[in-house]
């Protein structure tokens, strides 16, 4: 580094008021600088494809953080995520005890009838006890925090839903082309 004053273009030393003009100056285009290049927010997607009442958890809890850190944040629900969204369908979400490698019971067992029933339960009563949020409380609270909790339009027609079937706040009409736009320009993009 230079420890040289700083010279005006005819070779003499700046004075103080040129030298503080420049600064000026250089902090103008900085702060411009800047703004043509945004302010660094990160941008998330999520696709969420399971509509398990352990799968929704999942989507709903990071992009609620992610949200919370000032992020632009979607959630793109198809197929059976779609049902996370879904008013009465979301109330009613199973836990699956089959191929779950971190039941405590064999496969056998597990696809025995009312286990999904019995595991669904005990998942709700461990929620319960530790006060973690329901499923319902993380829509509204994505939704509250500004995630743009989106369901696909194909689906929808598919699962002959209809767009007043999803809590209120959710984004109908969305295809595949809007949220791969949105993946293509997000920072993290994430498959649940």
């Amino acid at each position: 580094m230079s420890t040289d004053t700083p010279s005006a273009t005819d070779g003499e030393p700046m004075t103080e008021e040129e030298l503080r003009a420049q600064v000026a100056e250089l902090e103008e285009k900085v702060a411009a600088l800047e703004t043509a290049v945004g302010d660094d927010q990160q941008k998330m997607t999520i696709v969420a494809t399971q509509g398990s009442f352990d799968m929704a958890y999942p989507p709903l809890i990071l992009a609620s953080t992610a949200a919370a850190f000032g992020w632009d944040v979607v959630v793109f629900h198809t197929f059976w995520g779609l049902d996370i969204l879904h008013e009465e369908k979301s109330k009613d979400l199973k836990l699956s005890a089959v191929g779950n490698p971190s039941m405590p019971v064999p496969n056998a067992v597990a696809a025995l009838p009312g286990m999904d029933m019995m595991a669904t339960k005990m998942m709700q009563k461990k929620i319960d006890e530790n006060g973690t949020a329901t499923i319902e409380e993380l829509i509204d609270l994505s939704l509250e925090s500004g995630v743009d909790l989106q369901a696909c339009q194909m689906t929808i027609e598919l699962m002959d839903y209809d767009e007043d079937d999803f809590y209120d706040g959710v984004t109908t009409g969305v295809g595949a082309a809007t949220a791969l736009q949105h993946m293509a320009e997000s920072d993290i993009q994430l498959l649940v």
